[in-house]
């Protein structure tokens, strides 16, 4: 069948679905959930897929609310397309992860009709908890992405860029013990824990100088002493550390250890260090497949297509993009302005303009996915970007 005629079939069965599409993104605002507790949002996800001939699996990698949708016809290439739909306390849905959802269903539903003709193997992954504990990262290690040909995933925003890019992540908690005393009566009986964060954050101020500019820093103090008359006996600080290549981000946290060391021993307290949260690695974008991903927006009628950019952000795509190739583009939902994690950015959320924008990006993932099927040589070009990367 010619490729023409296969790149309508996706638009129409896109287009016909398009109310239950957007009746999806809909409800997944309407109920909130944050990372971890994405039990409606799985449920109504993979009632749709079933529905539509996907096989379902639940709970991979040892993340329940986690889930796989595929759909397979004989031998050839495999696409993947990412659904997030983890909201922010507060403020619900002002990421756009249900927007991202009802794109990576879409485009997967409308890849999947095209199948029998082409063959090959379509799933749309359902991927929680991106803005805190990133089930990306146990799902990569567990090496679900590594055979797909392509991983696939469109960001809502004020802008369309499809040349993304994003900072890799370390997010380390220094607890600082020490000794209790009477802050006016016997302060030399004590050891002053909240002096040993106080330190870790001045010194890693004068660390920035020495950094490159890519570099951020960030953190604050959970806890710093229970009473100003009592010398504090536990303090603790959690900072977040990115850099824009995950080897050099190991240097950065190593120094700050480093310097949580030396806090240690200046105040006389005992250090403890953790991860509180999973790291991310830095976003890839496969410049190959962010041009054919253009190409459809264009075709599609998109011309507000801005240059690439550097995120100073950090995403769990990081890593499915250093084990398979992957874009992650954001699509202009509402004004320029929009910024978001604000109500401003959850409000638009919901409107039918942000459903159309994100319907239309679930189109160009849908054909970038075709291209990926259907194109050998294309195929290859992509896989030879992504092993050059490495």
């Amino acid at each position: 069948m010619q490729l023409e005629l296969l790149r309508q079939r996706i638009i129409e069965r896109i287009d016909a679905q398009s109310t239950q599409l957007q009746e999806i993104a809909l409800k997944l605002h309407a109920h909130p959930e944050i990372g971890g507790e994405e039990y409606f949002a799985q449920e109504l996800l993979c009632t749709y897929a079933a529905q539509q001939g996907f096989e379902v699996n639940k709970g991979l990698a040892g993340v329940p609310t986690s889930f796989s949708a595929t759909r397979k016809s004989g031998e050839g290439a495999k696409v993947a397309f990412l659904a997030e739909y983890d909201a922010l306390p507060e403020v619900g849905h002002a990421c756009g992860h249900n927007l991202i959802a009802m794109a990576s269903t879409a485009a997967a539903l409308g890849l999947a009709s095209v199948l029998d003709s082409v063959g090959g193997e379509v799933t749309l992954f359902g991927t929680p908890s991106e803005e805190t504990n990133g089930a990306k990262v146990p799902m990569a290690a567990a090496g679900l992405f590594d055979t797909y040909d392509a991983a696939l995933i469109v960001h809502p925003g004020g802008r369309t860029c499809v040349d993304a890019s994003s900072l890799a992540l370390d997010a380390i908690e220094f607890t600082f013990l020490g000794k209790p005393a009477h802050a006016a009566g016997a302060p030399h009986e004590g050891i002053n824990a909240l002096d040993a964060v106080i330190s870790l954050f001045n010194n890693l101020n004068a660390l920035r100088q020495h950094l490159t500019s890519d570099v951020r820093i960030h953190g604050i103090i959970t806890e710093g002493g229970v009473a100003p008359n009592i010398v504090p006996e536990r303090a603790v600080a959690r900072f977040y550390f990115r850099a824009a290549e995950r080897s050099y981000l190991n240097e950065v946290v190593e120094k700050a250890r480093n310097v949580a060391r030396g806090a240690a021993l200046a105040t006389g307290c005992r250090l403890e260090m953790r991860n509180f949260e999973l790291s991310f690695d830095n976003l890839r974008s496969n410049r190959l497949l962010a041009a054919t991903f253009k190409g459809h927006l264009e075709a599609l009628g998109v011309s507000d297509i801005e240059p690439p950019s550097k995120s100073m952000g950090s995403t769990d795509m990081g890593n499915v993009s250093h084990v398979a190739p992957a874009i992650h583009p954001s699509m202009r939902i509402g004004p320029r302005t929009l910024v978001s994690h604000t109500h401003e950015f959850c409000q638009a959320a919901a409107t039918p303009e942000a459903v159309a924008a994100m319907l239309t990006a679930a189109k160009a993932m849908a054909l970038t996915g075709l291209d990926v099927l259907t194109n050998p040589e294309l195929r290859q070009q992509i896989r030879d970007e992504f092993l050059a990367a490495r």
